[in-house]
């Protein structure tokens, strides 16, 4: 495989490309790594209602705008020929494979003949180029059209390298495939909701962990979870009360985390992430990860898709690191 064409690309022209994060010299080649498999029984047909994590993206803010969501989770990047059927089915295979790890990896699809400046940037020349993407950092994959079982192994293979990295986060479904009715709510989250309506935020958050503790990559039980938890924080809270304690004490994390959970429920979500990412700046180690849990936690509630949490997600790695 040829690795050179992202591995050690740096951008072209200061034009369109000057929004596309430079590759890091240092990316490791999946093809190079053996063992490991996306579970699934292979390349099947969409089946009607699956959740798609496929996103087509044909300009550089979008690009930029998913190359951030590689900070919370592994982005896989397919640049191909729109002309080239075997391209095309390749970036198919990948679909299906990803759409199967339920949100823990997302597609990046690319027509290189629809928006060339992405494929100068990437320096993909070939059919079909696939990279993977894990906190900013890129990983090449392979260059040329390659069998199922080879691509479903390589997704493995950036699974386990997500993990090494804690970029263990999930994504929201880009679409759903079909025309499916919705299927109705699993027990326990019916349970949750339930309780919800009756204004039980012990019992809906009892009922989100089960979910959870069953299928561990249940997103809308995490994503619940996040938002049960932030109503119980705020139920008794007065935010005129919490603003003046946060503001004669602005070193006191607590004082500080309330006002956050204030202003997202208020509608006020740039200001919370804007506190947070401060107080984050300002703190020692193990205050930055109480407060960056909190953070995580808000991402949840907002939304992984949100344009204010792929900026503020951006603006956390440059915090922490």
């Amino acid at each position: 495989m040829t690795t050179g064409s992202f591995g050690s690309a740096e951008p072209q022209e200061p034009t369109a490309q000057e929004h596309i994060p430079a590759s890091v010299r240092s990316a490791p080649d999946l093809s190079q790594m053996g063992g490991g498999t996306v579970a699934g029984d292979g390349p099947a047909a969409q089946q009607g209602g699956r959740p798609s994590y496929r996103r087509d993206i044909t300009d550089t803010q979008q690009f930029q705008e998913v190359a951030q969501l590689s900070g919370q989770g592994p982005v896989i990047f397919a640049l191909y020929r729109g002309s080239d059927q075997e391209a095309s089915n390749g970036v198919k295979d990948l679909e299906s494979f990803i759409d199967q790890a339920g949100g823990r990896l997302l597609l990046a699809a690319v027509d290189i003949e629809r928006s060339p400046e992405i494929a100068q940037a990437f320096q993909a020349q070939s059919s079909l180029t696939v990279v993977a993407m894990l906190g900013g950092r890129p990983a090449p994959m392979y260059d040329a059209p390659v069998p199922a079982e080879q691509a479903q192994a390589l997704l493995g293979q950036v699974l386990q390298l997500a993990q090494q990295a804690q970029l263990t986060g999930t994504f929201e479904p880009v679409a759903t495939q079909g025309e499916a009715e919705p299927e109705p709510l699993s027990p326990l989250h019916q349970k949750a909701q339930d309780a919800l309506e009756a204004g039980d935020c012990d019992v809906a958050a009892e009922a989100y962990r089960k979910a959870i503790a069953e299928k561990p990559g249940d997103r809308d039980a995490k994503v619940g979870l996040a938002r049960v938890g932030l109503l119980s924080r705020v139920k008794d809270e007065n935010l005129e009360e919490a603003r003046a304690a946060a503001a004669q004490n602005p070193d006191d994390v607590q004082a500080q985390l309330t006002v956050a959970d204030l202003d997202v429920t208020g509608g006020h979500v740039e200001d919370a992430f804007q506190r947070l990412i401060r107080l984050i700046q300002r703190s020692d180690a193990q205050t930055k990860n109480t407060v960056r849990e909190r953070l995580l936690e808000l991402f949840d509630v907002v939304g992984a898709e949100d344009p204010r949490v792929i900026s503020a997600r951006a603006a956390l790695m440059r915090a922490l690191f």
